[in-house]
């Protein structure tokens, strides 16, 4: 599949905030020094008094924000996901997720494609964290399009919301007329083998392999399973029942992610054979995403080998 980038997923938060911002004076975004890299900064310009920079204090940011929404207001709270979930997790679980208060996390730099800034800047636990909590719905998009109609959903949505976005430059797989659905993923292929279901990055790589699996005679669907929580029952009920087989790939750990989400819900419901692409319990180290992405295992041709391990083929 030709590889178009677009824009990081999280400029195309920041656009959208200043978008919705002008559309609802509610809206109040909240940063821990970090507007720069988060892209709040974009909001921070047209709306000043209605950004907080709270400093190097992701705790008291949260329990800000959880202030804010008691009083009425949207707040949106963003910081590198590795800093906000793991030095924030108890107000993210009594001030948020216990209160369901209406706040919305929105945390850069996910997963190993930071790149260079290595492991203490890499967050590859924040989708287990924010799914043991309660209330809270959990996203990871795979393109600045599906993070932009998935941004303005979280503000209809009432209650607490985590979306994971990411540094580097991510592949185009839609455009401006698609719509997204928290809660409802996306089908992207056809096919009776086996099922490809992804997230994030690994979308695109999701399609490649797709592409090359064709090549060798086997037909694989692929799915944009782009909120963890709540997972879409249905479709992957329909997946697991058409082909018997299922791929799951994400760029976290293979422990509490999407992965061992989907696994609980076939497990009980249809069960089926399942290969698990995600970081095999290790921290990764620093270098360049695409260096990254290869060598932990998180491309395409890792995932045909997946797909072809599922289906008894290797």
């Amino acid at each position: 599949m030709e590889k178009r980038l677009g824009r990081p997923t999280r400029d195309a938060y920041g656009q959208t905030l200043v978008e919705l911002g002008r559309a609802d004076s509610r809206i109040v975004v909240l940063d821990a020094d970090l507007s720069k890299s988060t892209k709040t900064c974009e909001f921070a310009k047209v709306f000043p008094d209605r950004f907080f920079n709270v400093g190097i204090q992701e705790a008291n940011m949260v329990g800000v924000a959880a202030g804010l929404a008691a009083s009425g207001k949207i707040p949106f709270c963003s910081s590198f996901a590795s800093f906000l979930i793991c030095k924030s997790y108890d107000q993210l679980r009594m001030g948020v997720a216990f209160s369901e208060y209406n706040v919305k996390i929105v945390a850069s730099h996910g997963g190993i494609s930071v790149g260079e800034d290595g492991a203490s800047q890499m967050s590859i636990e924040d989708i287990a964290l924010v799914c043991s909590l309660p209330n809270f719905v959990v996203m990871v998009p795979a393109d600045e399009f599906a993070t932009a109609d998935l941004v303005r959903a979280s503000v209809v949505h009432q209650g607490p919301v985590y979306m994971r976005t990411c540094r580097p430059k991510a592949p185009i797989i839609y455009d401006a007329q698609s719509r997204f659905q928290i809660g409802e993923g996306v089908r992207l292929r056809e096919g009776n083998d086996v099922t490809l279901v992804a997230n994030g990055l690994l979308v695109f790589e999701a399609l490649c392999a797709w592409e090359l699996l064709r090549a060798e005679g086997i037909e694989a669907g692929v799915v944009d399973m782009h909120t963890v929580k709540p997972l879409d029952r249905e479709l992957l009920l329909n997946e697991a029942r058409k082909t018997g087989h299922l791929v799951v790939a994400e760029e976290h750990q293979v422990w509490g992610g999407l992965g061992s989400a989907v696994a609980s819900l076939l497990s009980r419901e249809c069960p089926v054979r399942i290969e698990f692409i995600g970081i095999q319990d290790t921290y990764a180290e620093s270098g360049s995403p695409d260096q990254l992405l290869e060598k932990y295992g998180l491309t395409a041709p890792h995932m045909v080998q997946a797909a072809k391990r599922v289906l008894g083929k290797i």
